[in-house]
């Protein structure tokens, strides 16, 4: 099938966008163009406008555009050429003309539609008759209402071989085996109806078609859950269940949630969270994890607080690092042991639930807790097969950059988790004074151009340090570009020097020192760069020419570059949290300052573990 410029164009000028945008928006006029909320986040003031006349839609707050094609794809989550049927009988056009193959596909692939259609309506009149009292008070029992349950097509199957094959029978048993409705057996026996005494939940696919059925047993019975098999209408590792209701309720949430099983969908809708899906009896695979990137940029998998549902997201954790991009990764829910979420909210409320969606756990977080709960940590070679399987898992991304961050981030924490003990040390010579058992080192001897270096809220002598040692390790500006940026704006000289070190560096990302001081001297800073060389006696790795580890250097550098950054603000509530605490004494204030006091020192100590007291001491 072809779909030429002038189809397209075609279908979208016979398509009202207003109209169909007003399905599931409450739109108001605004002149010749139509305004809503925002239906794609969340907002109080309009700033979602539609116009027919050029036939898109633009969102001023969010950037949201299309058109009737975008707006089916984006907001009900339909593929491209099903939006494109949808909207072509809606304005009573022809599809173009397929070949045979995809002729005949698609013939066949209706009369499985219809087939599951129909089993769904009567699987939902066996549900409200005589026969489905039993499951009626399942349902009872675990607080699903009648209209949830019409909501979401629930029905019943009755215990019987042979009912829902004789009620289809207009279809004959070859299609109803195919659509997985009926299990076929040796030649000379008769198929059979493959559900049987259970509670029926219907699979939709992103268009809202029954594409396939789970069923929970009625009583006791196994499999206490059994999902049809894959027919040409139902894959289950691409498929997740609700995704045709859950699409605009995510888009509207700024969120998706994937949870276990279906019936903990259902029973979160019931209680106001219908941006939920979830797969269908196995674990989530890579398919599905791109389908809930459409819909939010970070889903919530809330998986069961029992082992088998801690086991099951770690796998999904697995499966998504190859997939993450900058800004898409995974966050976890973790539910109270031995409780799902249908659980939590028929005994806690929905309170208790949205209060743990607040406070989801990070995919990295999930990983290194993961692998540091995997075996003791007591010995060396326990301690370096952490390393080895963390290097291993972020090695598995793809993306350079993220694979990049992970890999920092794991190395930081495993240095921080086995830091050795701070280490008090007298340098050689050259003044500076211990006070309270902490070593204070000298000011160091700088000209009078690098003394007029400072800015708001920075330590200066740590600053210039930092600056000295970017400048003897330039392949580390690229890698903390986007928290350094911010010190563009410094006053004074240190700023300005600040910014000719990024912007040159950045220019050309394989420069060396050398040619940082070449490019610098010639822009008028030569005299600055070369004094902070010479005053860098603050014993950091980072500032010393020549040094051999020069990995360690860099992961020094990395570390002093947050604590400066991190000093400002500590500091700033510090002095606020003492002057309150002058004010007024009270417990939550004394704990406040009591806190920030500890985070200074930790910052202090991170500082001091990164001092060395003699050159010999970069060699170990």
């Amino acid at each position: 099938m072809s779909l030429t410029p002038a189809f397209l164009d075609e279908l979208r000028a016979r398509t009202l966008l207003s109209g169909l945008v007003g399905k599931s928006v409450k739109l108001q006029r605004a002149g010749r163009e139509w305004k809503a909320c925002c239906p794609f986040h969340n907002e109080k003031s309009p700033s979602f406008y539609v116009n027919d006349d050029k036939g898109f839609y633009h969102c001023f707050g969010c950037s949201a555009h299309g058109d009737a094609i975008r707006w089916l794809t984006e907001q009900n989550g339909l593929p491209f050429i099903d939006a494109v049927k949808e909207l072509a009988q809606t304005a009573g056009m022809e599809m173009p003309a397929q070949d045979r193959q995809s002729a005949e596909r698609a013939e066949r692939a209706k009369g499985l539609h219809e087939a599951m259609a129909d089993a769904s309506a009567w699987f939902t009149e066996k549900l409200n008759g005589i026969e489905g009292g039993e499951a009626r008070a399942v349902l009872e029992r675990r607080g699903i209402k009648p209209e949830t349950a019409g909501a979401f097509g629930m029905g019943f199957s009755p215990d019987s071989r042979g009912k829902l094959r004789d009620a289809l029978k207009v279809y004959g048993d070859p299609m109803l085996i195919e659509a997985g409705l009926l299990i076929s057996v040796e030649e000379k026996k008769e198929p059979y109806d493959r559900f049987r005494g259970r509670l029926m939940i219907p699979i939709r696919d992103a268009r809202s078609r029954v594409i396939a059925f789970g069923g929970r047993v009625i009583g006791d019975g196994e499999p206490k859950y059994l999902n049809s098999p894959d027919t040409p209408l139902f894959d289950k590792g691409r498929t997740l269940y609700n995704l045709d209701r859950a699409a605009a309720a995510s888009r509207k949430a700024g969120r998706v949630i994937a949870v276990e099983g279906y019936m903990d969908v259902i029973a979160l809708a019931q209680a106001g969270f219908g941006e939920a899906v979830a797969p269908l009896g196995t674990a989530l695979t890579e398919h599905q994890i791109e389908r809930l990137w459409r819909l939010a940029d970070v889903p919530l998998l809330c998986f069961d607080g029992d082992s088998a549902g801690q086991k099951a997201a770690i796998r999904a954790a697995h499966r998504a690092l190859p997939l993450l991009q900058p800004g898409r990764s995974l966050a976890f829910i973790t539910l109270p042991e031995g409780m799902d979420p249908d659980d939590l909210v028929r005994t806690k409320g929905p309170a208790a639930f949205e209060a743990l969606l607040k406070t989801p756990q990070q995919l990295a977080d999930r990983i290194w807790a993961n692998e540091v709960a995997a075996e003791p940590l007591e010995t060396p070679e326990a301690r370096a097969g952490l390393k080895r399987r963390l290097s291993e898992l972020a090695g598995t991304i793809a993306e350079p950059s993220v694979r990049t961050e992970y890999l920092a981030e794991f190395r930081n924490r495993f240095d921080a988790l086995f830091a050795p003990a701070p280490r008090e040390f007298r340098p050689r010579g050259g003044g500076g004074e211990w006070k309270k058992g902490k070593w204070k080192p000298p000011i160091p001897p700088v000209g009078a151009v690098a003394r007029g270096l400072n800015t708001t809220g920075l330590d200066p002598i740590l600053a210039r340090a930092v600056l000295a040692g970017l400048i003897r390790h330039p392949a580390e500006i690229a890698r903390h570009v986007e928290v350094l940026g911010s010190l563009r704006s410094a006053s004074g000289a240190l700023g300005k020097l600040f910014e000719a070190v990024i912007d040159v560096a950045l220019e050309d990302q394989q420069v060396d020192s050398a040619r940082i001081l070449t490019i610098l001297a010639r822009s008028g800073f030569g005299e600055i760069a070369d004094q902070l060389l010479r005053a860098d006696g603050l014993n950091y790795s980072f500032n010393r020419a020549g040094v051999k580890d020069e990995a360690r250097a860099r992961e020094d550098l990395s570390d002093a570059i947050g604590v400066m950054l991190a000093q400002p603000a500590v500091d700033a509530a510090l002095a606020e949290a003492t002057v309150a605490l002058q004010e007024g004494f009270t417990d939550e204030a004394f704990a406040r300052q009591v806190a920030l006091s500890r985070k200074r020192l930790e910052l202090e100590t991170r500082l001091a573990n990164l001092a060395v007291a003699d050159e010999g001491d970069l060699d170990d």
